[in-house]
């Protein structure tokens, strides 16, 4: 491969190139100078930013439909505008993560080692790009390794906390579990298909036949690897444990950047290896060798349904967010198993509005455990009165999580629907609907708790002016887009269909 060539399909691969080149400045200039923690929160902030630019520039790119003709390392990705689309939310998702890091009193105890804290942001980051870019087995379960060894470490960040230990034990113990099995389905579907690419596996399975029980086999075992990612039931047994003991900041950054990435993940395995072309209609014409629908169907019921159960119950308001997260990854699969143009919108417009809502109810956790020290639920009582604003602000994301209007959330919740309905997956809608009944009870009831409860300590909390900012960042959006939201959905549109 020349030169010329080589500079070529490097434009494929720049956010990725410039997150690796500060990933070594940050670990350097630690190096040099280690006592300048905050210097290392702008490098990281400069280095997300010039990422963020060239991916937005991506997104005006021609690309090819079937990358097969690149060359060299380049085709092992996929160039394509959804996964531009999820790189913008990962980026714009560990941005807040890393100005939330400013205000955590938790992380306090940790600033000796900000070097390392930053770094492995940065190691997870790259590893979930590489992930959403994927054309290749070998290079997802690369990438997903990268994620989840910075996830594990992330998570028991704080040593001298037991909980956070704990955390990181059952992470890894969990992820090495799912990795192994994921691993070991891709080497079945080598093993049948002789290549790890997804462009060529799906012309292979236009062309001969396959041990159908043995592809189904495999096939499930590498979603396994993406399920447990993205907190699937029954894969989920980690996000509870690991959301309450990791540091606030990792607990926001897992819920909404990690989950994205396996979203990505799932969407291009399934387009680019089980998809034989899609209608006029928009509806994804499925190659005869693995149930994807029944299979998508039936976790998503399980999930948003165990999910909204088992959040009715929680007491602490880190578990109780862990599994709201896992009950929107029900509602997120729900929509992709709709297979068609008109799902993967849906998906488009929730995670746009579910990046702002999720990080924001964190932010507002963080903050709030800042002043009390706690994240128990009851601990909140009074807290609308004492720190008006911040209840204001958790108030906006519990109802748009909920999904009620004129929130962002609603809009998200209403194409979910709509592309429901659109498939005459009916009896799917009203179970999705049921679900966000059900999710009412326990986002109203911190409600409940800060505004109808009378609490101990009635002295006023005023926020600082900077997490003012950034909490008005998050809100302000989730209200715009509940109200005026067709740059929204031209936006998703311009995404999927264009």
């Amino acid at each position: 491969m020349n030169s010329l060539n080589f500079f070529n399909n490097l434009g494929y691969a720049w956010p990725e190139t410039i997150i690796t080149l500060f990933l070594a400045i940050l670990v350097i200039y630690n190096l040099v100078y280690p006592q300048a923690r905050r210097a290392l929160g702008i490098i990281s902030l400069l280095g997300i930013a010039l990422a963020l630019g060239f991916t937005i520039q991506q997104m005006w790119t021609q690309f090819p439909t079937d990358p097969s003709w690149l060359s060299g390392f380049t085709r092992m990705l996929i160039p394509d505008k959804i996964g531009i689309f999820f790189k913008v939310i990962i980026l714009i998702a560990t941005a807040y993560v890393v100005l939330f890091t400013e205000f955590s009193e938790e992380l306090r105890g940790t600033f000796d080692r900000a070097g390392e804290y930053y770094a492995l942001i940065f190691g997870m980051l790259l590893g979930m790009m590489f992930m959403i870019s994927a054309n290749n087995f070998i290079l997802l379960y690369v990438s997903l390794e990268l994620v989840s060894y910075s996830s594990y470490v992330l998570a028991g960040f704080m040593k001298t906390s037991e909980r956070s230990s704990e955390a990181s034990m059952k992470y890894i113990i969990y992820g090495g579990v799912a990795s192994g099995i994921m691993l070991f389905g891709i080497s079945l579907m080598f093993g049948m298909t002789g290549t790890f690419y997804y462009f060529d596996i799906s012309r292979l399975l236009m062309m001969i036949n396959i041990n159908s029980v043995l592809f189904l086999i495999s096939g499930i075992m590498i979603f396994t690897g993406i399920g447990y990612k993205i907190s699937s039931v029954p894969f989920h047994f980690w996000t509870p444990d690991v959301y309450e003991g990791a540091p606030t900041t990792i607990t926001a950054y897992l819920s909404v950047a990690s989950k994205a990435a396996g979203f990505a993940a799932l969407i291009h395995l399934v387009r680019n290896c089980f998809v034989g072309a899609v209608a006029t209609d928009g509806y994804w014409v499925m190659l005869s060798h693995f149930y994807w629908k029944e299979l998508l169907v039936y976790l998503a019921i399980l999930t948003m349904t165990v999910g909204n159960l088992t959040a009715l119950w929680q007491d602490n308001l880190k578990r109780m967010l862990a599994y709201s997260s896992i009950a929107h990854a029900g509602y997120l699969l729900a929509a992709m198993s709709v297979l068609s143009n008109q799902g993967l919108i849906a998906m488009v417009v929730y995670f746009s509005v579910y990046l702002l809502m999720n990080l924001g109810a964190f932010f507002i956790v963080i903050l709030i455990q800042n002043k009390t020290g706690s994240e128990n639920i009851d601990d909140y009582n009074g807290l609308g009165t004492r720190m008006p604003f911040l209840g204001a602000c958790l108030g906006i994301f519990l109802v748009s999580l909920t999904g009620l209007p004129p929130t962002a959330g609603f809009i998200g919740k209403l194409y979910l629907f709509l592309a429901l309905v659109d498939a005459k997956m009916i009896i799917l809608a009203i179970i999705a609907l049921l679900n966000s009944v059900i999710s009412l009870y326990y986002y109203i009831r911190v409600l409940r708790h800060m505004y109808l409860t009378k609490g101990n300590n009635e002295s006023p909390i005023t926020p600082s002016f900077g997490s003012v900012l950034i909490a008005l960042s998050l809100a302000v959006p989730v209200l715009l887009f509940g109200i005026y939201f067709t740059p929204l959905i031209e936006w998703a549109k311009t995404v999927v269909l264009r």
